[in-house]
């Protein structure tokens, strides 16, 4: 169930992040910036690769997205530099996919290197990125952990066989609130909205996830073919609570802040978070998927077309297929893995992470997760401007 579910994600190019880093009038020119979709008439050569010369690495990720210890160090990246003798830089550079794509599709274009060796984003994303021929094909005898991909992941349609990208992590949206602030806690995306939390809800730039809780709770499915003008009764509904004062942040990964300094109360976020948040600032925030369901989201690893580092980057990517690691990493961000043994281990670590429910979801849970399905690009660009106008607003 869980493998056919996140396989289906994939092909629908689910997103886990999204349009913009805040609603600032910056952020919002980059996303517009970002919005092309159509194909490149040339695609950039590969860089050279230099790796066995220059014994570096840099790899973008999102904040929150790697196992991390009190002093704010990365175990297994640590271990990953001992055993490999590589300098890694981590680099949490990554607010949401259409801002940092607005940053480095310049580059990109012409082939040059953007700083990143390696970089995880959403499978929509991905699937651009592949399609304009930004990212480099594995060398796969230099990743022979791929060997432990869950089978089901193995053919995105984006990229069969996947030559050119393998997934990180995948999680859900749901609904977060503050235990102490919100004692009775939340069960629908409509509870949000309620007078008591006025001025203090935040909700995600990341419009399918938004956009997707607020049309489940409406009814819809959004897994299937649905109406311009039921994605539009969902705009008018985000809109109203931005227009009233209910709505105070639309945010990308940075919505956490906000969270832990208690600007927000309750918000529409994502699944790991959540965890690595109160495990650094205190147990006081709680996840569910709501009533009406929740959205599944992934995100892959690729090399980008002007890193001069691919042959350690593929020693890095290789490095977290290995069970034990993946198995560490999952215990600290809670998404769900995408290496087969993972659960294995992580019993090793803590029985009771086989039962967690965010990272070895079972079939019940499955149940109630949701894909966005996939747009065509008159649909995205439609859409995502009547979302870009409620960001605008906010």
């Amino acid at each position: 169930m869980i493998q056919n579910l996140i396989q289906h994600a994939r092909q629908s190019q689910v997103t886990r992040r999204g349009i913009l880093a805040g609603a600032g009038a910056g952020a919002a020119a980059l996303a517009l910036a970002a919005c092309s979709t159509g194909a490149r008439s040339t695609k950039p050569k590969a860089a050279k690769d230099l790796s066995s010369s220059d014994k570096t690495l840099t790899w973008a990720n999102w904040q929150a997205y790697l196992d991390q210890d009190d002093a704010g160090k990365y175990p297994t990246l640590e271990a990953f530099q001992k055993q490999s003798g590589l300098a890694v830089k981590y680099d949490v550079a990554v607010d949401d996919n259409n801002t940092y794509y607005a940053k480095v599709k310049d580059q990109l274009a012409l082939g040059k290197d953007i700083g990143a060796d390696t970089v995880c984003l959403t499978d929509w994303m991905i699937a651009r990125l592949i399609r304009f021929g930004y990212v480099q094909t594995f060398d796969e005898a230099k990743i022979p952990n791929k060997k432990n991909l869950t089978p089901a992941l193995a053919n995105a349609d984006f990229d069969p066989g996947r030559k050119k990208s393998l997934p990180w992590q995948s999680g859900f949206a749901g609904i977060c609130w503050n235990k102490k602030k919100v004692p009775n806690g939340l069960k629908s995306v409509d509870d949000l909205w309620d007078s008591s939390l006025k001025g203090k809800v935040g909700v995600l730039s990341e419009m399918r996830d938004t956009m997707g809780l607020i049309m489940l709770q409406q009814g819809v499915d959004i897994s299937k073919k649905f109406t311009d003008d039921q994605y539009m009764k969902a705009i008018d509904k985000l809109t109203k609570e931005v227009s009233d004062g209910q709505v105070r942040n639309i945010k990308g990964n940075s919505y956490l802040n906000d969270l832990k300094s208690g600007d927000t109360l309750a918000a529409i976020c994502w699944s790991g978070d959540i965890t690595q948040l109160n495990a650094e600032a205190g147990d006081n925030w709680e996840f569910a998927i709501p009533e009406a369901g929740g959205t599944l989201w992934s995100d892959n690893f690729v090399i980008p077309i002007g890193s001069p580092r691919k042959s350690n980057a593929e020693e890095l990517i290789n490095y977290y297929y290995e069970p034990a690691v993946a198995a560490e990493v999952a215990a600290w961000v809670n998404y769900i893995t995408p290496v087969v043994g993972a659960k294995e281990e992580a019993v090793k670590i803590d029985p009771a992470l086989a039962d967690n429910q965010l990272i070895f979801p079972d079939a019940s849970t499955l149940s109630n997760a949701h894909i966005f399905r996939s747009l065509t690009p008159a649909e995205e660009q439609k859409y995502q401007a009547a979302f870009q106008k409620v960001i605008l607003g906010a």
